[in-house]
């Protein structure tokens, strides 16, 4: 298997289209798993907010005294929450719109000018899978297609990769009924690969190296068109809610 970087140097815009971008820099073949930095994706879908237009209210302006915060960027991962999970020792943990659990709801203000900061896409699976339709489109390539953003993990220090858009592969590869070594059946092995993916796709992509883009070759994956969603664990599920 390999992991070939893709360099985009300009800075994206809301007029770029990504899928070109890649197809100019990067040499594609059937069969690649092509992971995208969730913040080019942002920034061509517009998502990109000027702070100084942000009003906070009571609720941000109390939060953000509290933890230590800028008020206005309190304001937006409040809009960009379903609920607060945990804020502890400045931290702020929530469940986005669209289901994950993380730190500041994805609001970022890295790679950004000054005064401006960044949201989630707001369907990462179809910013994916419309990626992946031009490709396939403009250079008659068939690819999958990930967009990784950088998590933080309960339990453990560090932040690693994980998807939080899929197109064109089953983001769970389930091991359930085959036997392992010793002939024992697995029951319950299910590996996230396309996180997986996405933490090894971040190993070249680094945060300062202008390659924001990387693609996988030369692993053998069913084509299916399976969302996000079967990566996140319902309620039902979770042991900690």
């Amino acid at each position: 298997m390999e992991i070939i970087p893709v360099h985009i140097e300009k800075d994206i815009e809301p007029s770029d289209d990504i899928s070109e971008l890649i197809s100019q820099n990067a040499t594609l073949n059937d069969g690649d798993i092509v992971v995208i930095a969730q913040k080019i994706i942002s920034k061509q879908e517009g998502r990109t907010v000027n702070l100084s237009y942000v009003s906070p209210s009571l609720l941000a302006q109390g939060i953000a005294s509290q933890y230590h915060k800028d008020s206005r960027l309190v304001e937006l991962i409040l809009s960009e929450s379903k609920r607060i999970v945990r804020m502890k020792n400045e931290i702020i943990i929530v469940q986005t719109n669209t289901g994950f659990i993380c730190a500041n709801a994805g609001v970022d203000e890295s790679n950004v000018k000054d005064g401006y900061a960044t949201l989630l896409p707001i369907d990462s699976d179809i910013s994916a899978q419309s990626i992946r339709q031009k490709i396939k489109k403009n250079i008659d390539k068939n690819v999958a297609v990930i967009i990784s953003d950088t998590f933080g993990r309960p339990f453990r220090m560090g932040q690693t990769n994980c998807a939080i858009g899929i197109s064109g592969l089953n983001p769970i590869l389930d091991y359930a009924g085959t036997k392992d070594s010793f002939g024992k059946i697995l029951r319950v092995t299910e590996i996230a690969i396309a996180d997986e993916f996405s933490a090894a796709a971040e190993l070249v992509m680094g945060k300062t190296l202008k390659c924001p883009v990387v693609v996988i070759r030369d692993y053998a994956f069913d084509v299916e068109e399976i969302g996000v969603d079967k990566l996140i664990r319902n309620d039902k599920e979770d042991l900690f809610r």
